[in-house]
């Protein structure tokens, strides 16, 4: 692939689809292929997504007697409706459904003589050998997430729950038993990874990372309910299912950004956290001392004003507890102000630094298309890598064009070694031959054009030179006129 063809092919989202192909496959590709930008899925897919949530909307109006009696008609319109349309798309989705099949036999070509732990591996983990079926894997993971996650929010309503309650308890075991399983595959295979190869301590390792006590606290609550429920009343550990949604941190890689900045920026975030402890400790001390005999039921130790502090700090002022004497109402003013800056400080280093991180990554992405460039050819694989990390960085057509022409204009720098600086020059060998021929042809140019005769004699007559600067000069001469 050409350089010039680059631009064109990644920003490119008009669909490109044969005519000539069979109905099937033509009525696939512009309806539901995920893998060919400017059709139609994406458009069909969010619609139904909006219906699915109108048929929730739906469903719990229809308890409410007021709504349900007035528009009970357009209630059973919708309906039907819906039902089409879901029948519909089903019976084109079974017609046309090419995407897994496809993907599963491409996944076992790729892991062809591979053992079934590998297999599980690629299946499981990232890697070269999993394919679009790994890709798979992990949106129905992302989908059972989100499904479980919506289902403990709407059991929180009591209507919901009283008509659901028998459903909601099928949804979660379904639930529990595929993240059950996804734990047990990801403990089997873990072995395959680098840095946890050995069988015993590779697997405690794994599971004391950190994606691994998210997967095991997003299903201990149903297990500990099960088998614990007549010892001891674990209900409120249902609310701890929410945690699921933290599962969603290891398919973001805008998470895994900010998880690199919170690592990197620790030690200064420590030291503010420190500070703003510090200083909520003395204001609540001083809002007892001052307070305490004013309001005694509000500031009537300090612990309970430590919830007045930080309300004060972090410049909210509930207005349930305030001061009322002078003395305390100058220093929450004095506190408030103070506060307004040393509470901004973590946001200002968050958002410094992961502007900082996401700037380093993308001049990772211009060295990868500056080392793409250097051969003067794109292929599919590296094009793809560009797509990936583009869509990673959230990278609009606009700023993938204008990365890819600086890393045209470095790659064309590179090459006109004369415009660099000596110590780049130094740091490459090539260059530093190329920059050398470039020096000896100057020398030789000027010694073409200069009079001999007074050179020597200005060089007789002065120290400005040494003896091997003279010794080269004369050599370089004498090759010219013996060249001529």
């Amino acid at each position: 692939m050409q350089i010039n063809d680059l631009e064109a092919q990644i920003t490119d989202h008009e669909a490109h689809i044969s005519s000539d192909l069979p109905f099937r496959e033509w009525l696939y590709a512009w309806l539901l292929n995920p893998n060919i930008e400017g059709n139609y899925q994406k458009t069909i897919d969010r619609w139904i997504a909006i219906l699915i949530v109108a048929n929730l909307f739906a469903l719990m109006f229809e308890q409410v007697p007021a709504i349900h009696e007035l528009y009970s008609t357009w209630f059973h319109y919708f309906d039907v409706a819906s039902v089409v349309i879901f029948s519909i798309e089903y019976l084109l989705r079974f017609y046309l459904f090419r995407v897994l099949i496809p993907a599963y036999k491409a996944f076992s070509i790729a892991n062809k003589g591979r053992t079934f732990r590998q297999r599980v591996h690629a299946l499981v983990f990232p890697s070269a050998y999993g394919g679009d079926l790994h890709h798979l894997y992990d949106s129905f993971i992302v989908v059972w997430v989100v499904i479980s996650v919506l289902a403990v929010i709407l059991e929180s309503v009591q209507g919901v729950h009283y008509l659901l309650n028998m459903e909601f308890l099928i949804l979660d075991a379904i639930a529990v038993s595929i993240f059950t399983f996804e734990y047990c595959l990801r403990m089997y295979c873990c072995v395959e990874e680098p840095g946890y190869k050995k069988a015993v301590t590779g697997r405690l390792k794994m599971a004391k990372s950190t994606s691994s006590i998210i997967d095991l606290l997003a299903i201990a609550p149903f297990f500990l309910e099960v088998f614990l429920h007549h010892l001891i009343d674990l209900r409120f550990m249902r609310v701890f299912r929410l945690l699921r949604l933290l599962k969603l941190t290891r398919y973001t890689g805008a998470t895994q950004s900010l998880m690199k900045v919170i690592a990197r920026e620790w030690p200064v975030m420590a030291a503010s956290a420190f500070i703003m402890l510090l200083l909520v400790v003395m204001t609540a001390s001083l809002g007892y001392l001052f307070e305490h005999e004013a309001q005694p039921e509000k500031f009537e130790n300090i612990p309970q004003s430590i919830y007045w502090a930080v309300i004060t700090l972090a410049s909210v002022g509930y207005g349930d507890i305030s001061p009322v004497t002078p003395a305390g109402r100058a220093m929450t003013i004095v506190l408030a102000l103070i506060g307004i800056g040393i509470f901004a400080i973590p946001a200002a280093l968050l958002s410094s630094a992961f502007s900082d991180q996401l700037k380093s990554d993308r001049e990772a992405l211009v060295n990868k298309l500056f080392e793409m460039l250097s051969d003067g050819n794109i292929d599919e694989e590296e094009a793809l890598y560009i797509k990936t990390e583009a869509k990673r960085l959230h990278l609009s057509d606009e700023e993938v064009k204008l990365l890819i022409e600086k890393a045209k204009r470095e790659r064309e720098l590179m090459d006109d070694v004369s415009v660099l600086p000596l110590h780049k020059i130094a740091a490459n060998t090539d260059h530093t031959i190329e920059h050398y021929k470039h020096l000896l042809g100057q020398v030789r140019q000027l010694s073409l054009l200069t009079d001999q005769e007074k050179f020597q004699s200005a060089v007789e007559n002065s120290e400005r030179l040494t003896e091997t600067d003279k010794k080269l000069w004369t050599l370089i001469a004498l090759q010219q006129s013996s060249s001529k």
